[in-house]
């Protein structure tokens, strides 16, 4: 009977640059890199600098394949993936996916381009991993085996980003980061992406009264993504991205507020694993 196990597990959960130190210990520091576990099958959304610890734990299992997903290719999001240790390894299969810059750049050359000198000494060409780059156009379908259904939408912000919805035996679970809300309601085509999820990881690198300063940025605040779960009948908010500046206790305090609003929200933290059935049990 094949494994129906379903998860998103956090191995980095900060924005724009990693921060470490003691006010950083309880949340992490690390910058995006999120894990979907789909019964066999590994999904990383984002390589951020929390790429790193997961490979060096990739290699200690059994898996020896990997899809790897971008919102898209600032920084924070992809100064990981030459650090991600099964790339550099013979007996790996790594699958890489972007859109955000769908008919401009593709992913090979996202890749090349990242890792290039003066910026970087060696380029994709050192892994030694099987590597294969797939692009598609936002808001296209993608579908994997096993009954892995992942929808994509594009998403407001500086050069483009995706939001994807991974759907999963009868589960979902919808990572939508590094968005800028605008003023009035969110865009259809993100209320059809996240309508019904149990799970909706959301950029809320700020709250409403730090956006002022902050428009144009790229980013959106944790009040408008649960308007937007609660808008979308989303069963679990999860507060994602956080900004350098939010320490532990600025991010304790966060998460005191938002599960008054609902008690089922969290802030996402580096090790957090968060299972779409035990929210229906």
């Amino acid at each position: 009977m094949p494994d129906k196990q379903f998860y998103a597990r956090f191995w980095g959960v900060r924005g724009s640059v990693p921060v470490s130190g003691p006010a950083t210990t309880i949340f992490g520091g690390n910058t995006p890199c999120v894990e979907m576990r789909c019964g066999d099958r590994v999904l990383m959304f984002d390589s951020g600098s929390g790429a790193f610890a997961f490979g060096q734990y990739l290699l200690q299992t059994r898996i020896r394949q990997i899809d790897v997903l971008f919102t898209h290719c600032h920084y924070d999001h992809i100064e990981g993936a030459p650090f991600f240790a099964p790339v550099h390894e013979k007996d790996w299969q790594v699958r890489y996916w972007s859109g955000h810059l769908y008919g401009k750049m593709t992913t090979r050359e996202m890749m090349e381009k990242y890792m290039a000198s003066p910026f970087f000494p060696v380029g994709p060409e050192v892994f030694n991993a099987t590597t294969e780059f797939n692009d598609f156009k936002p808001e296209t379908r993608i579908d994997f085996d096993d009954g892995i259904i992942i929808k994509t939408a594009p998403l407001n912000h500086p050069d483009g980003a995706v939001g994807y919805r991974v759907d999963f035996d009868g589960y979902s679970i919808c990572y939508i980061t590094d968005i800028e809300h605008t003023d009035g309601p969110p865009p259809q085509n993100l209320c059809k992406l996240v309508q019904g999820a149990d799970i909706m990881i959301y950029d809320a690198s700020f709250c409403d009264s730090e956006f002022r300063k902050y428009k144009g940025w790229g980013h959106s605040t944790w009040q408008k993504g649960m308007e937007l779960a609660e808008m979308c009948n989303v069963t679990q908010f999860v507060a994602f991205h956080h900004q350098p500046g939010h320490d532990d206790n600025t991010l304790m305090e966060l998460e005191k507020t938002i599960k008054a609003r609902n008690p089922l929200a969290v802030v996402a933290r580096e090790g957090m694993i968060l299972e779409p059935r035990q929210l229906n049990s």
